[in-house]
């Protein structure tokens, strides 16, 4: 039976106990598990730091909602796609968007370039660029799609599309846009990236990241060894609070990026605001590529300051609603300076302020907004 994607979020992986026919499902905190007088699991699991109950059902549950074979959870987002960046060989060359998450950047500068691997920066958004870079051979092809902070989109069918026949592996970062409102698999991807604290977690109170895998094969097998071997596994408890947020993903997501939309609009104001980053924005460069390919525009929104650093931060600084921290995709809305949150590495323009919106009225938001921005 073909289900549609919120009866996926909310039964995959949510069998009864069999033991105690517990519909929540169990939390099983044990790090050992006991083997048969012939050595075998007695369970089908050793030791927690190669597989765990509580992990198998999240990890099943993210699988059917990108719509891959198979998945693994992590302790964080950046532990999921170093892991994977980890399974490269020296001299191997990868493409990042020269939007990507910062962390990547640090990734790349300070770790992959000791193990021989190279990096180079490409605007994704562009197919021309990507053919250039392309033309030289590439591993793996990273895309983030809407970017972060700038908001960028790229065309996920053409670019994967462009990226394979060239015989790399594509990676979508999907976090922004959740399983609810964008699908990479279906659109040519072979791998999937979540931070899972950030919208399948949904309450800022649980730390996760997620690879979902179009095909088992060679490169999960790599990925689940490094894994295992390097220890980057996810805590029971926080694989019980990722698959707990999962449930209600969709109606959070279709609220959150509604409300949104809404705010965005009202930004496009250009007394103050020179610029604002979001897709569902008619003039947004990246518009009717994400009208494509999203089923709706997501919550992020960024945007600049005709007076430079010291508007952006004081705007930060006025904001009395939303709460002036770093990360996103919880129920509450965040605001941010975004270069000071990501400190030396950062090539965020300075006038720049990102939002994340979460379940408040969305006039509540804006009456907010009005105040920090005069």
């Amino acid at each position: 039976m073909a289900m549609r994607i919120e009866t996926r979020l909310l039964h995959a992986g949510a069998e009864p106990d069999p033991v105690s026919g517990a519909v929540a499902p169990p939390l099983i905190l044990s790090t050992t598990f006991a083997r048969h007088p012939d050595g075998t699991p007695l369970g089908g699991h050793t030791y927690i730091r190669e597989s765990n109950p509580t992990q198998d059902r999240v990890e099943a549950a993210l699988a059917a909602a990108e719509g891959g074979e198979a998945a693994l959870v992590f302790a964080s987002g950046m532990a999921a796609g170093v892991t994977l960046l980890e399974t490269l060989p020296a001299g191997a060359r990868i493409l990042l968007p020269d939007d990507v998450y910062y962390g990547y950047r640090v990734a790349a500068a300070d770790l992959l370039a000791q193990r021989g691997v190279r990096t180079d920066f490409v605007a994704m958004d562009d197919p021309a660029a990507l053919d250039r870079a392309l033309g030289a051979g590439a591993a793996l092809v990273w895309i983030e799609t809407p970017s972060n902070p700038l908001m960028k989109i790229t065309d996920l069918r053409v670019a994967a599309a462009r990226a394979r026949a060239s015989g790399a592996t594509v990676l979508v970062d999907n976090t922004f846009a959740t399983p609810v409102l964008q699908r990479p698999l279906e659109l040519g991807a072979d791998v999937v990236l979540h931070a899972t604290t950030k919208y399948i977690g949904g309450h800022s109170d649980v730390a996760g990241g997620a690879l979902v895998f179009a095909r088992r094969g060679p490169l999960l097998e790599k990925t689940r060894h490094v894994r295992h071997i390097g220890g980057a596994i996810a805590s029971p408890f926080d694989s019980w609070l990722v698959l707990r947020g999962l449930r209600t993903l969709a109606v959070r997501i279709r609220a959150q990026s509604a409300s949104a939309g809404v705010v965005a609009a009202v930004l496009a104001d250009p007394r103050a605001v020179s610029a604002v980053h979001y897709p569902g924005l008619a003039a947004h460069p990246g518009h009717e590529a994400a009208r494509r390919q999203m089923e709706s525009f997501g919550a992020m929104i960024s945007f600049q300051l005709k007076g430079g650093r010291e508007a952006a931060l004081a705007t930060v600084a006025k904001a009395k609603l939303f709460i002036r921290a770093t990360s996103l995709g919880g129920f509450e809305s965040l605001i941010e300076h975004r270069a000071s949150s990501e400190g030396v590495h950062s090539t965020t323009p300075q006038d720049l302020v990102r939002l994340s919106i979460g379940l408040e009225h969305p006039d509540d938001l804006l009456e907010d907004l009005v105040q920090a921005l005069a």
